[in-house]
């Protein structure tokens, strides 16, 4: 009896020692998912504002390229919309008021030889009625009388439509012109936005990838801004245990350094198992089939405590 006594307690020990600790605990790590930020025109970097490690405000100015280019095709399509727009605006007139009035006095010189040549026609027809002239000078002041009225009529039109605008279709190729050119201008605008920009959300700088007076190509990522809400634990439980968690279940996050434990909700349950990662150096967990599960901080502020690469302890 006193030999069984004493394996009591070894035999005690070797049961907490063969407990499965996944099953309360599991091992993981931070990762993070940055936020990229580049350029969607290429140029010259000549302006960075932030540095690596720093926290940035949302809408805070990050770097800026050369935009002299841009600056200039502004000023071109500037002069290209007012040229456009005093076309429309002439084509929607009629003729100077100087060129209409020569019209009006070429029409007075018309009606001033019309009254003339009436007055020789009657004068011819009275000298042919006296027998003085043949019919044919009357039939020439007559042809004479018929011209100069034809010539005021003439005048007459010219000077109506003197005071119109130019035709539809020109007044719409004009108004076209003008419109093609302000949205020419749009594109060099927006063209020029895109050479400054500024963070899009609040986030620290994760990692800077250009300097300034290197060349930027269109989509290049110059800096890479890691928000608080882009932080999240990855961790491995075992096929034993992942059926007893569900998404928005809460976890803890543990790490060295980190203070009280933070608050964190599952986020994501993989569908399949995989074998334990080398990542994840854990005797326990080694060589088993494991499901990748994510995690994250409930609270922002939380999540700034938490840096890509760092081991984390998981509990329920």
């Amino acid at each position: 009896m006193s030999s069984k006594r004493g394996l009591l307690p070894l035999f005690a020990l070797l049961l907490s020692g063969c407990g499965d600790k996944p099953g309360t605990g599991w091992t993981g790590y931070v990762e993070g998912e940055p936020v990229y930020v580049a350029p969607a025109v290429a140029g010259r970097l000549t302006t960075l504002s932030v540095r690596a490690g720093e926290a940035v405000k949302a809408g805070q100015p990050l770097f800026e390229l050369d935009a002299t280019p841009e600056l200039a095709a502004d000023a071109e399509a500037e002069a290209r919309v007012r040229s456009a727009q005093a076309q429309a605006r002439d084509a929607d007139k009629g003729r100077r008021p100087a060129e209409v009035a020569v019209t009006q006095y070429q029409l007075d010189q018309a009606r001033a030889a019309e009254r003339l040549a009436g007055l020789e026609l009657a004068r011819q027809q009275q000298l042919l009625a006296q027998g003085f002239v043949a019919p044919a000078r009357v039939d020439e002041a007559a042809t004479a009388l018929a011209q100069a009225r034809a010539r005021v009529a003439e005048l007459q039109a010219a000077l109506a439509v003197a005071g119109l605008p130019a035709r539809e279709d020109a007044r719409g190729a004009a108004r076209a012109l003008a419109e093609a050119a302000q949205s020419s201008r749009a594109q060099t605008a927006w063209r020029v936005e895109q050479k400054r920009q500024s963070a899009p959300m609040a986030a620290r700088v994760q990692d800077v990838f250009l300097r300034p007076g290197e060349w930027v190509p269109a989509g290049q990522p110059v800096l890479a801004l890691l928000p608080p809400t882009h932080r999240k634990a990855r961790f491995y439980v075992p096929q034993s245990a992942v059926g007893g968690l569900q998404l928005d279940a809460p976890v803890q996050l543990h790490c060295d350094g980190c203070g009280a434990a933070i608050a964190a909700r599952i986020s994501f349950i993989a569908a399949g198992p995989e074998y334990t990662p080398p990542v994840i150096y854990s005797n326990q967990q080694r060589d088993k089939l494991v499901f990748l599960i994510e995690a994250r901080p409930v609270k922002p502020e939380d999540a700034e405590r938490l840096h890509p690469g760092q081991p984390l302890d998981v509990t329920r």
